[in-house]
């Protein structure tokens, strides 16, 4: 058995006490990934953003908003864990000041001053010990392939699962799944819980059992 790391979902980066920045990640294919992992005799850690979907009772779901947030809680249960799936969609700017209070309309433009936020699965992954493996997930909507294989090298993934927009807050998803060479292993398309299943299937075959 092994214990598996999931980050899921969004995160959002507020502006001021009400507005935020976050994009449509539903979550819905962590909770199928979580699924797959759990029927399959895994235990399960979920570090999930805000979504409106239940993740499996088996999982142990650990709440979070921020990036930051999303980011510390996945350092702390990492070391425990045998292997990381990275299927969250972390908000990759956050404002460079929070305003303490709502910001009111003015008439004016309302510029905002953006920073990057921590790159969670790189950061996990370039720490990571060498019994431990990563999969990441990309979503491109250009140089699909090219940019997948560089997030991989960048992230210190052992696999990567491609995907596009269409499958933001999607009951369906398209995946290609890209081998640390850059070789597509496979490509699954339909419901997410059966691409799910068959994203986890693989993990398993490549990178959980040669781990035993």
């Amino acid at each position: 058995m092994a214990r598996i790391l999931i980050t899921s979902g969004p995160t959002r980066q507020y502006l001021d006490p009400v507005r935020y920045l976050t994009n449509a990640s539903s979550g819905r294919m962590g909770t199928a990934l979580a699924a797959a992992a759990l029927a399959a005799g895994h235990e399960v850690i979920v570090v999930s953003g805000p979504v409106e979907v239940a993740y499996p009772d088996g999982a142990t779901v650990i709440a979070i908003n921020t990036t930051d947030e999303m980011l510390a809680a996945a350092e702390r249960e990492f070391p425990a864990c045998d292997g990381l799936i990275g299927v969250a969609a972390p908000c990759d700017y956050r404002p460079i000041k929070v305003e303490p209070h709502k910001i009111h309309k003015t008439g004016e433009p309302l510029v905002l001053h953006l920073i990057e936020t921590p790159d969670i699965v790189a950061t996990l992954g370039s720490g990571r010990r060498a019994d431990q493996w990563a999969v990441g997930f990309a979503l491109e909507t250009e140089d699909e392939r090219y940019r997948a294989i560089t997030k991989m090298q960048k992230k210190s993934c052992d696999m990567m699962v491609l995907n596009g927009p269409a499958a933001m807050n999607s009951a369906e998803n398209r995946v290609e799944i890209l081998s640390k060479t850059g070789v597509v292993l496979a490509d699954f398309a339909g419901p997410k819980t059966t691409v799910a299943a068959q994203i986890f299937a693989l993990i398993e075959r490549e990178l959980i059992v040669p781990m035993r």
